[in-house]
C-alpha cells in the first residue's frame, strides 16, 4: 500500500518543484554577499539553513499534495482511464478515492505545520505582518494544489493550469523564498522567477500535449486542447525561449563574470527538446520529454545560482 502512495506522489516531479526555492536561495545569498562585502558564510548561518530546509520541505509538500489531488480528481472524473505514461493509482483501483482523500488531508496538515515553522523561523515575532501574508500565501498554495483537478470548477479543466503553475512554481517560489531571507524584494529577481515559471509551464504543456486526445474526450479543456497541436508547439517554443531570454537579461543587468552564463549548459537539452516537439506526430512519444525538461529546469536552477555567487 505504501508503494502505491509513493507512486501517486510522483517523485520524479519533485526536482522541478524545488527549482524555484534553489534559485531564490542562491539569489538571496548573492544579495547578502554583495551587501556584506563578501561575507559568503552568511547564507550558511543556522537560521538560513533552517529557512532553506523548511522551504524545500514545504514546497515538496505542496507538490505531493498537488499530485495526490491530480490523481484523485482525474480518477473520479474518469480522465485517467486511458491515459498514457505512468499509471494513476485511483483510476487503476490501487488506491480508493476515499483513501486518497484521507492522504490529501494528512499531507495538507503536515505541509501546513512545516509552512508555519518556516514562517516563524523566518519572521519570528518581529514581523507579524509578513507572517500573516505568508500564511495566506500558504493557504492559497494549498487551495491551488487541490483545485487543479478536484471539484466541478477545477481550473485545470478550463485551461488555467498554465497560469497557476507560472504564478506558484515560478514567481511565488523564487520571489517568496528570496523574501524569506532578505525581507525585501528586488524587482530584478522577477526575471529568473519568470524563467523558472516558464520552464515549469513547459513541463505542464508537454504533459497536456501528450494527453490532448484523451483530455478532449473527457472535456478536460487544457490550453493545448483549446489551441490545437500546431499552436501548442509554437506556445512551447515561446516558453523555452522566453525562459532563456529572461535569464540572459538578468545576467546582463547584474554582470560581473562570464561564469554567470554557466546556466546555458542546461539549455542544450532544452533546445533538443524543441527539435523533438517540432517533429512530433505521435503524442504519446512526448512522455519521455517531460523528464528531460523537468531535470533541465532543476539543472538550470543550480547552474544559474552557482554562476551568481562565484
Amino acid at each position: 500500500m505504501i508503494k502505491n502512495y509513493i507512486k501517486a506522489a510522483r517523485l520524479r516531479t519533485l526536482p522541478l518543484s524545488v527549482s524555484g526555492i534553489i534559485v531564490g536561495s542562491f539569489l538571496a545569498d548573492f544579495s547578502i554577499f554583495k551587501s556584506d562585502n563578501g561575507v559568503f558564510s552568511n547564507m550558511f548561518s543556522e537560521k538560513n539553513y533552517w529557512i532553506f530546509t523548511l522551504a524545500i520541505l514545504t514546497t515538496i509538500g505542496f507538490q505531493v499534495l498537488s499530485n495526490f489531488a491530480n490523481d484523485y480528481g482525474d480518477g473520479v472524473k474518469g480522465s485517467d482511464n486511458n491515459r498514457k505514461g505512468e499509471a494513476r493509482m485511483v483510476s487503476s483501483g490501487a488506491i480508493t478515492p476515499k483513501q486518497m482523500k484521507f492522504a490529501m488531508i494528512i499531507t495538507t496538515i503536515i505541509t501546513l505545520i512545516i509552512a508555519l515553522l518556516l514562517i516563524y523561523v523566518s519572521f519570528g515575532k518581529e514581523n507579524f505582518g509578513y507572517s500573516i501574508l505568508f500564511f495566506f500565501l500558504g493557504i492559497a498554495s494549498i487551495a491551488a494544489a487541490i483545485k487543479y483537478t478536484v471539484g466541478n470548477s477545477a481550473y485545470g479543466y478550463s485551461g488555467f493550469g498554465d497560469v497557476f503553475v507560472f504564478l506558484f512554481f515560478g514567481l511565488l517560489s523564487v520571489v517568496g523564498s528570496y523574501f524569506l531571507y532578505i525581507k525585501k524584494i528586488n524587482v530584478e529577481i522577477f526575471l529568473p522567477a519568470i524563467s523558472i515559471g516558464l520552464l515549469s509551464v513547459a513541463v505542464l504543456n508537454l504533459n497536456n500535449m501528450r494527453d490532448q486526445i484523451e483530455d478532449k474526450k473527457n472535456n478536460k479543456n487544457t490550453l493545448v486542447v483549446k489551441l490545437g497541436s500546431q499552436k501548442s508547439k509554437i506556445y512551447h517554443y515561446l516558453l523555452i525561449l522566453g525562459a532563456l531570454i529572461s535569464a540572459i537579461v538578468y545576467v546582463q543587468l547584474n554582470y560581473h563574470s562570464a561564469i554567470q552564463y554557466l546556466f546555458l549548459v542546461a539549455f542544450i537539452p532544452l533546445i533538443m527538446n524543441l527539435v523533438v516537439v517540432a517533429k512530433n506526430i505521435i503524442f504519446s512519444e512526448l512522455d519521455s520529454e517531460l523528464k528531460k525538461v523537468a531535470l533541465s529546469t532543476f539543472l538550470f536552477s543550480i547552474l544559474f545560482g552557482i554562476g551568481q555567487i562565484i
